[in-house]
């Protein structure tokens, strides 16, 4: 009987041991993974935060501007509000490049988006902007005593070195010099043409000037020095949806590619976008003021309104033919890939000069069209689908810029415009 028991009481004593090991064991996984968790967490805390302060600088920028207001050297219809009466406040940071930076705003009753340039970037740096910053920074033209007709030549001279040598320039300078009198006294100060040549230095500014009658780009509200405020556009990116870095890790391209689609528009709103983006690159292609070619046809460069109108919201790499041109030129090259700027704008290499040739491989209306594709076929009715499919595919494979080619780009433009067109022309939506 005693050896039963004492048989029992050891093997009992061993179950425990095992268990208290087994219970250690789960305890000090279960520390780990807690710690790991914790960690990992801190870290991408830090990360985040650590970006956002680098990025967001958007209170220095403003201070910086401020400072030169008070001190006299630049001055603009936004001046006032954002340095003395605090009526244009900076709210979320929206900003993508520590060089640019890009805040939401209330002015009043009005909401905008306030966007300020930062740091200087090198002229001619094709991972830039093709922007004059150390130029545009200093505010350090027109100097002191400079006339407004002497201004007004300076500005023909730099339009003309932007867009070319095009006809309606004139007209253009006389637009810019309407904006530099900012308080409508009928006179231009120094402070005033500071800022406004400041913001002829931004491709952004440009367009909006070159754009300002067609709609495509948000209105300019205010500017201060090269801070300048444009209307909200209410919804914006074109398409697509944001996930934490984690889950884009975990998801296939495909399905990747099908989420982007799930929140969009009805179809014929969307095909109103659409052509609005096709107009876009109708109107920048040899228009009034010369070419501009588009080095960023990505979703987060467009947006639209209630009224489902196009809107650009980041013009910064919608770039003058002329400028794109001359500075690609300067380029030196070994490959191909040597000669791109942006993420769309590609030229060949010279190997016999290892510099990268002028003319873009593929046109604004390939790039456009590949854009759209996914976004336009997705809920196409079925009796238009098959040919917007045929010409969307034939509007990609456009190449290069010859003559013969301009032709085809223009047929294939006004074909998806018209079937597009046709198809919502009788419905409330267009």
């Amino acid at each position: 009987m005693f050896c039963f028991c004492h048989g029992t009481r050891t093997l009992s004593m061993g179950v425990l041991q095992k268990a208290s090991a087994r219970f250690s064991y789960l305890h000090m996984k279960y520390l780990f993974f807690s710690w790991l968790a914790v960690f990992v967490g801190s870290w991408i805390v830090y990360v985040e935060y650590s970006s956002y302060t680098e990025l967001c600088r958007g209170h220095d920028c403003k201070n910086s501007i401020c400072d030169k207001y008070k001190k006299g050297v630049i001055d603009g219809s936004a001046c006032s509000s954002l340095c003395e009466k605090d009526t244009l406040y900076l709210g979320k940071c929206y900003t993508a490049k520590a060089n640019s930076q890009v805040y939401s705003g209330i002015w009043g009753d009005l909401e905008g988006v306030i966007k300020c340039q930062m740091e200087e970037a090198p002229q001619y740096d094709l991972g830039s902007e093709i922007e004059h910053r150390k130029e545009a920074a200093a505010f350090n033209k027109p100097t002191e005593g400079t006339s407004v007709e002497k201004f007004r030549e300076m500005i023909l001279s730099h339009l003309k070195a932007k867009v070319g040598d095009q006809a309606n320039l004139a007209d253009l300078a006389t637009q810019v010099l309407s904006i530099t009198d900012a308080n409508k006294d009928g006179h231009i100060s120094l402070p005033e043409a500071r800022s406004t040549w400041a913001l002829l230095q931004l491709n952004e500014f440009l367009l909006a000037l070159v754009l300002q009658d067609r709609e495509h780009t948000p209105k300019l509200l205010g500017f201060c020095g090269d801070l300048y405020v444009m209307e909200k556009v209410p919804y914006s990116p074109l398409y697509g949806i944001s996930l934490p870095w984690i889950m884009e890790v975990w998801i296939p391209a495909g399905l990747r590619r099908s989420m982007d689609q799930w929140f969009t528009p009805s179809w014929p709103h969307k095909a109103k976008i659409s052509i609005g983006l096709l107009e876009l690159v109708e109107d920048i292609f040899h228009g009034t003021f010369g070419s501009f070619v588009m080095c960023d046809v990505s979703t987060n460069s467009f947006g639209y309104n209630d009224r489902h109108d196009l809107k650009v919201m980041d013009a910064r790499y919608i770039v003058p033919e002329a400028t794109f041109q001359e500075i690609i030129r300067q380029q030196r090259c070994d490959v191909d890939e040597d000669c791109l700027y942006g993420a769309d704008c590609l030229t060949s290499c010279d190997l016999t000069k290892h510099r990268c040739t002028p003319e873009v491989t593929r046109p604004n209306l390939a790039k456009a069209c590949e854009a759209l594709k996914d976004y336009i076929l997705r809920g196409a009715p079925s009796d238009v689908r098959e040919e917007l499919e045929k010409q969307l595919y034939a509007c990609i494979a456009l190449k290069g810029s010859t003559e013969q080619m301009e032709i085809e780009h223009s047929l294939i433009l006004n074909n998806l415009k018209t079937l597009l067109w046709k198809k919502i022309s009788h419905t409330k939506d267009s």
